[in-house]
């Protein structure tokens, strides 16, 4: 019994999906809801007049940045009154090496935490022009706003942005090269060697969301940072005993990351930025087992803007 062929129209969503799960995840920097914003936005496109349709890319790009834009509107309190550090949900993006390196930086940790400190209509602005390349004109009709609006909103979030994101990053080699390093000397509980991977004052940001126990503050500096990952290798961590304990060297939010297990479950990932100098200057410890479930799924997202 053969398949019968997809109905053009699903053929036209589908051959746009990987586009608008892309624009939906660094809008809302959680899979989950940017899975529900495209599974809306294919709602959206059933029950519309395509016959309309002079564009159906940069129609379904519309869809999709409203539908994101009126959920991070109504998620922005639950975020605010966040236990603890709020970081995006980590997703697995297979060899680093295989990204572009824009492609990788917009949707780091580093700048999804950027970005969620702007006001949704400057994110929203700021990945569909700056990320996605869309003209100012495109995006106020995607957005309904005036493109005077737009504008500001473009150079407020480009100002807010170059403010505060990471300005310097090793190459992808030491990068890996670091990370395999941390990852030894972490199971290794070699606190020496962990001090000479971590910038002096690195900072750790620790997401249990409430659910698991972890720092609610930022922990900031080499000897400190690296007394904390030197214990995983010595003390019983989530209930997991360091013996029954993996670490794996994936990729994550473009980037090497590492993912630690248990025997049943996905415990916590990590991820890094890096220096000039390739040492580590910031990590971001994802525990919160409610952001886990799509690395534990082991789904692995194309996050290419083009």
């Amino acid at each position: 019994m053969t398949t019968p062929p997809a109905h053009p129209d699903q053929q036209v969503f589908h051959s746009h999906r990987r586009l608008l799960f892309s624009v939906a995840y660094r809008l809302l920097g959680s899979a989950a809801d940017a899975e529900d914003a495209v599974q809306d936005a294919w709602i959206k496109w059933s029950a519309a007049d395509r016959s309309q349709v002079a564009d159906p890319k940069a129609y379904l790009t519309r869809i999709v940045s409203n539908v994101a834009l009126e959920r991070l509107r109504s998620t922005r309190h639950q975020r605010e009154t966040y236990v603890g550090p709020w970081l995006p949900e980590p997703i697995l993006t297979g060899p680093d090496a295989s990204q572009a390196v824009t492609d990788a930086e917009s949707v780091s940790t580093a700048m999804l935490v950027v970005l969620e400190t702007l006001s949704p209509l400057e994110r929203a602005v700021f990945v569909l022009n700056e990320v996605f390349g869309f003209r100012h004109a495109e995006i106020a009709e995607a957005v309904e706003r005036s493109e005077a609006a737009v504008r500001q909103a473009a150079h407020r979030a480009r100002a807010h942005v170059r403010a505060r994101r990471p300005r310097f990053a090793a190459d992808r080699s030491r990068q890996r090269q670091a990370t395999e390093r941390f990852v030894a000397a972490a199971t290794g509980g070699d606190v020496n060697a962990l001090m000479e991977l971590l910038a002096p004052d690195v900072t750790l940001w620790t997401d249990g969301g409430g659910k698991v126990r972890q720092a609610l503050r930022p922990v900031v500096g080499a000897a400190t940072v690296a007394a904390w990952f030197a214990a995983l290798g010595t003390i019983t961590y989530q209930g997991v005993a360091p013996a029954d304990m993996t670490a794996e060297l994936v990729g994550i939010n473009g980037g090497p990351g590492l993912v630690f297990s248990g025997p049943d479950r996905v415990i916590a990932t990590v991820t890094f930025d890096f220096g000039p100098d390739g040492r580590i200057t910031a990590l971001h410890n994802m525990a919160n087992p409610d952001k886990l479930r799509a690395v534990t799924t082991g789904t692995t997202y194309d996050i290419r803007t083009r």
